[in-house]
């Protein structure tokens, strides 16, 4: 007899053909996402000249920046209509997590981000420009007749090329995207492979025209590590998951009170302005994405007043969500950071005995790693952005751990409670006849 043949043994993943098509489009869009992040934030640069921080305490802005709030809430309600932008629109975590963004919706968001951050929004450029790349290598596997699977990895190629030269540092691109979008079997090493090489074509690009990167931005005083702050990273993590459940309250509230509002969407988008105008006169470093706003902070911890912490925190909240929830478009990592970085100089101000480089750099991760549930990829962000040491980036670790597991298990518990009132609820249901009978009897 015949021995059977053995069944054909697939190839690896690398060995295929579909492979390095994918390679080929992830070096196409992280040149293409380089050249977008140098142009929309050498816009946003250049448009936000007007700003200028002057006294960071109390009423330290001025008034006519309330004009120029309105003027970009007016904008923001124009340029909408114009491209006929959808009031809602998929945001960042939800086009990552589905590796697909519309096309057609990417100019409307460009523009309108582009305008919102102009105008003082607080919120960051991640959006428009993960919008762009990702509808760029969206746009692209349709065009080049990808499968599905394909086509989802080819848009997470173009947010890593989008990313590269923002982020400046392609393992935090490539762990963020990773542990958001999550895509498994053979797709891991598909995307793994293609957002490395988008993102390190792209980090290259930038460097080399702009020379300017977004590490060690802020710089924290030197401490040495002790086995304590091990278990002061703990309570941090929570005061971490305690801000962030807050924040999501006021982006809740600011969107259920904008939606109740009868009134056109320029009106709306004007009224957002105005708030966040006048906050920042009275706040000023709440306005914009926060970026340059927590170096001043930092460079005056201790020179504030833990009033003028409390309420820039809060306020950075508030403004957060009514940006949001009055049309503006942005991102919520830059912000998130903004509200990490100051609850942690705030913790140092209230317990001296915590060290700054600690507070800072673990609610600096903490807050954006429970929010955005990336946890790991904003330990990494945090020890390069604060420069601290192997040792201290143990602590990090566990704040971040400690609010995400916090967070999750507070969703946990809420997504119970719902199915079990709604089990509640449900009418019960009519016996069923017994075998053999007959209707009607």
């Amino acid at each position: 007899m015949t021995a059977a043949p053995e069944p054909a043994v697939a190839p690896p993943v690398v060995q295929k053909r579909e492979f390095w098509v994918l390679i080929g489009h992830a070096v196409v869009l992280g040149v293409f996402g380089a050249f977008a992040a140098l142009i929309f934030v050498g816009v946003i640069t250049f448009g936000g000249t007007w700003y200028d921080d002057a006294r960071p305490g109390w009423f330290g802005g001025h008034w006519w920046w309330v004009a120029v709030a309105a003027a970009a809430g007016v904008a923001v309600g124009l340029v909408r209509r114009l491209t006929r932008l959808p009031w809602r629109t998929p945001g960042l975590f939800e086009d990552l997590q589905t590796e697909h963004v519309d096309p057609r919706l990417v100019p409307g968001i460009a523009a309108v981000s582009a305008v919102s951050l102009i105008g003082g929004a607080s919120l960051g450029p991640e959006k428009a420009l993960g919008s762009m790349g990702g509808g760029a290598g969206s746009w692209l596997a349709r065009r080049r007749g990808l499968t599905t699977s394909d086509g989802q990895v080819n848009t997470l190629a173009g947010f890593a090329g989008a990313y590269g030269g923002l982020f400046s540092s392609t393992v935090i691109v490539v762990m963020l995207i990773m542990e958001i979008a999550r895509p498994g079997g053979q797709r891991f090493t598909k995307a793994l492979a293609a957002q490395i090489v988008a993102s390190s074509v792209s980090f290259g690009v930038y460097f080399a025209i702009a020379g300017a990167v977004f590490l060690g931005d802020y710089r924290v005083p030197r401490y040495g590590f002790e086995d304590w702050h091990l278990v002061a990273a703990i309570p941090l993590g929570l005061f971490a998951a305690v801000l962030v459940t807050l924040l999501v309250g006021f982006i809740q509230g600011a969107s259920r009170l904008f939606g109740l509002l009868k009134v056109p969407a320029v009106a709306k988008s004007v009224l957002g302005g105005v708030i966040f105008g006048v906050v920042g006169v009275a706040l000023p470093l709440t306005m914009f994405s926060g970026a340059d706003q927590l170096k001043t902070m930092l460079g005056g911890a201790g020179t504030l007043g833990l009033g003028v912490l409390v309420a820039t925190l809060v306020a950075k909240m508030l403004t957060f969500a009514v940006s949001q929830g009055s049309g503006f478009v942005g991102g919520p990592i830059f912000p998130s950071l903004f509200i990490g970085g100051a609850a942690g100089i705030l913790v140092h101000e209230v317990i001296p005995a915590v060290p700054l480089g600690l507070a800072f750099s673990c609610l600096l991760a903490a807050v954006p790693g429970a929010l955005v549930a990336a946890p790991f990829a904003m330990v990494l962000m945090a020890a390069f952005l604060t420069q601290v040491g192997a040792l201290q980036t143990a602590p990090v670790l566990i704040a971040v751990v400690t609010a995400f597991l916090t967070m999750e298990s507070v969703k946990f518990l809420l997504v119970s409670r719902k199915r079990a009132r709604a089990a509640t609820a449900r009418p019960a249901e009519p016996p069923k006849p017994a075998t053999g009978a007959v209707q009607g009897e």
